[in-house]
C-alpha cells in the first residue's frame, strides 16, 4: 500500500494542529485558575529555551457565561438596525461611486445607499424583534469559560518543564 500526501494537507506535519478534534495529549506540569496564569506559565518555559511546541493549555470544566448587557427596547433594535444598514449602505454606495463612469465628485449614488440602507436596516430590524414577541428582551455577550487551565507537556520534556513551572511559582508576582 503506498500512501499519498498532499502538501496542502496539515495531517501528521511538525507544528501544525489537527484539523479534526482531538483530545490534547502529554502529562500535566502545571495547572491554573485562569487563563492568564496558564499563558503567563508558557511565556516563561519559552523564555527559558524550553520547546514550547510540545506545550498545549488545556481548559477543564467548561462553562458557557452569558452576560446581560442591557434591555433590549423597540428604540434601541430601531437604533441598531438603522445604524448597521446606514454603514452597509453607505459602503454599497461608496462602491458604486467608486465604479462610476460618471466623471467628477457625484454624492447621489452615496446618498440613494445610504438611505436605502437605513430603510431595509430598520426593517429587517423591526420584523427581527417583533418576531421575537417578547422572548428574549436583553442584549448579552456570551463567553466560553474554563474552571481551570492545565499545561500538558509532551513526555520527553515533562520533568524539565514541571522544575522550571516549580522555580515560576516560587517567584513573587
Amino acid at each position: 500500500m503506498v500512501t499519498v500526501t498532499s502538501p496542502f494537507s496539515a495531517q501528521n506535519r511538525p507544528g501544525v494542529p489537527p484539523r479534526l478534534p482531538t483530545p490534547p495529549t502529554g502529562w500535566p506540569v502545571g495547572s491554573y485558575a485562569t487563563y492568564e496564569e496558564a499563558q503567563r506559565a508558557v511565556d516563561f518555559l519559552a523564555m527559558e529555551d524550553f520547546p514550547v511546541q510540545d506545550v498545549t493549555i488545556v481548559g477543564v470544566d467548561l462553562m458557557l457565561v452569558e452576560r446581560v448587557t442591557g434591555k433590549l427596547t423597540w428604540g434601541r433594535v430601531l437604533a441598531t438596525g438603522a445604524a448597521s444598514g446606514a454603514w452597509f449602505g453607505l459602503f454599497v454606495g461608496l462602491l458604486l461611486t467608486l465604479f462610476s463612469t460618471t466623471p467628477g465628485v457625484n454624492p447621489g449614488p452615496v446618498l440613494v445607499g445610504l438611505v436605502t440602507g437605513v430603510f431595509f436596516g430598520l426593517v429587517f430590524a423591526a420584523v427581527g424583534y417583533g418576531s421575537a414577541r417578547g422572548k428574549r428582551d436583553f442584549q448579552s455577550a456570551s463567553q466560553l469559560v474554563a474552571g481551570r487551565y492545565d499545561v500538558l507537556c509532551q513526555p520527553s520534556s515533562a520533568e524539565r518543564g514541571r522544575d522550571l513551572l516549580a522555580k515560576l511559582a516560587m517567584r513573587p508576582n
